[in-house]
C-alpha cells in the first residue's frame, strides 16, 4: 500500500487540502494518522465495524483491546452511550477537550467490533487543533488507538508513525506539536463508582476534585487476569515495549545509581550495548552506557513527554538491555510507571 505523508504548516489553504484528503480516506474506510495532543492516532470511522477491523490489522492489536472513540462535540456523547451520567457532563465540562477518556454504557449505533466485545464505549475530545479539524472536517465519530504497531512504544513524533505505519495505512498527517507524550487517563463511569483504568495527565486527585470518591483499578500496577476481556486500552498486554529488555531499578537513588551502574558494567563486559534511562538530577552520576535524559523529577510532567522518544532511540542505537530510574506514583509519575511497568514487562530491580 503506497501511504500519502502530508505535513502540517502554516499554509491554512493547504492545510484545508489536506483535512480534505485524509476526510475522504476516513469516508471510504480507511485509516489516517493524525496527532493528538498525547500521542499520534491511527484512526478510522468508528461506526464502520470494516474500517475498525482495518485498525487491528495494521497494528497487529488484539482484537479484545478496545478502542477509544474521538468526537468534536459532547452532543455527541448523547449518540454514543445510551446513559450520559451527571459524572460524565461534569468531567466534560471540567476537562474537554483534553486527555481525559470516559467510559460509558454503549449505544445501539457501536459496534461491538471497537469495544472489545463490550457493553461500554471509550470517548474522548481531544485538544490537538489537527484531530479536533479533522473530525470536524470529516463528520465522522474516529475511532484511534495509538498509531505504532501493537506492544511499542507509542508515537510522539511524525517519524515513529512513519517507521511503524508506512506502507500499512493510507494517510498520515505530519505535525510534531504532541505536548503530553503518554496517552489519555481512562475513567470508567460504568459502574457505582467511578474508577481510574489507565493513569494519566489527568490525575485522581483532579478527578476527586469534580466527583468526590474515585477509585483506582489495581491493575494499573499489574495487569489483567487471564481469560478477562480489558474495559480500556493497556490493561491485558505487554504495551509501550522497545526492542530491547527493559528493567526499572527502583529505591533510594543514590543506590538505584549504583545498581544500574553495577548492571551497565556487567553486561558490557559481556559486550553488550546498554541503554540509561536518566534524569536532571542524576545524568552526571552514570559511568558509561548510552544515556538518555528523559526529564526532571522535580517535574514529571518532562519524563512523560520524553519516555517514549527515549525508548524509540534506543532502538535505533541497537541497545540490547536498558535500565530506567523508577518515578514516584504520584500525580503524573503515575502516568509514567505505568507505561514504564507495562513496557518492562513487570520487570523491576528493588534495591
Amino acid at each position: 500500500m503506497e501511504t500519502i505523508i502530508a505535513q502540517i504548516t502554516e499554509n491554512e489553504e493547504q492545510n484545508q487540502k489536506i483535512y480534505e484528503q485524509a476526510s475522504d480516506i476516513l469516508k471510504r474506510g480507511g485509516l489516517v494518522a493524525f496527532p493528538t495532543e498525547t500521542v499520534y492516532g491511527l484512526g478510522a470511522d468508528a461506526l464502520d465495524e470494516e474500517a475498525s477491523a482495518k485498525i487491528y490489522a495494521a497494528k497487529g492489536r488484539p482484537s479484545d483491546n478496545p478502542l477509544i472513540v474521538h468526537i468534536a462535540d459532547t452532543k455527541a456523547l448523547e449518540e454514543l452511550s445510551c446513559d450520559v451520567t451527571a459524572q460524565a457532563k461534569l468531567l466534560a465540562e471540567k476537562f474537554w477537550p483534553g486527555p481525559l477518556t470516559m467510559i460509558l454504557k454503549k449505544s445501539d449505533c457501536v459496534p461491538k467490533s471497537i469495544t472489545g466485545g463490550l457493553g461500554t464505549v471509550a470517548i474522548r475530545m481531544p485538544s490537538h487543533p489537527v484531530a479536533a479539524q479533522l473530525i470536524r472536517t470529516s463528520g465522522v465519530y474516529i475511532a484511534a488507538p495509538s498509531a505504532n504497531i501493537s506492544g511499542k512504544p507509542s508515537p510522539t513524533r511524525g517519524e515513529h508513525v512513519i517507521h511503524d505505519m508506512k506502507g500499512r495505512i493510507d494517510m498520515i498527517i505530519v505535525d510534531d506539536t504532541v505536548d503530553i507524550g503518554v496517552e489519555s487517563t481512562i475513567v470508567d463511569l460504568s459502574e457505582d463508582v467511578p474508577t481510574i483504568l489507565r493513569p494519566g495527565y489527568i490525575t485522581k486527585e483532579m478527578l476527586s476534585e469534580v466527583l468526590g470518591e474515585v477509585r483506582i483499578d489495581p491493575a494499573i500496577m499489574g495487569s489483567v487476569k487471564p481469560g478477562v476481556v480489558p474495559k480500556a486500552p493497556g490493561m491485558k498486554y505487554k504495551h509501550y515495549a522497545p526492542d530491547a529488555d527493559l528493567a526499572i531499578v527502583e529505591g533510594d537513588i543514590d543506590k538505584v545509581v549504583d545498581k544500574i551502574n553495577a548492571l551497565t558494567k556487567e553486561k558490557e563486559a559481556l559486550g553488550y550495548r546498554v541503554g540509561i534511562m536518566a534524569t536532571q538530577e542524576t545524568k552526571d552520576r552514570y559511568e558509561s552506557g548510552v544515556i538518555k535524559v528523559v526529564g526532571s523529577r522535580k517535574d514529571e510532567a518532562t519524563v512523560a513527554h520524553n519516555l517514549y522518544a527515549a525508548l524509540r532511540e534506543f532502538d535505533k542505537q541497537q541497545v540490547a538491555y536498558i535500565y530506567s530510574e523508577g518515578f514516584s506514583e504520584n500525580q503524573v509519575g503515575q502516568a509514567v510507571m505505568n507505561r514504564l511497568i507495562k513496557a518492562a514487562g513487570h520487570t523491576i530491580i528493588n534495591v
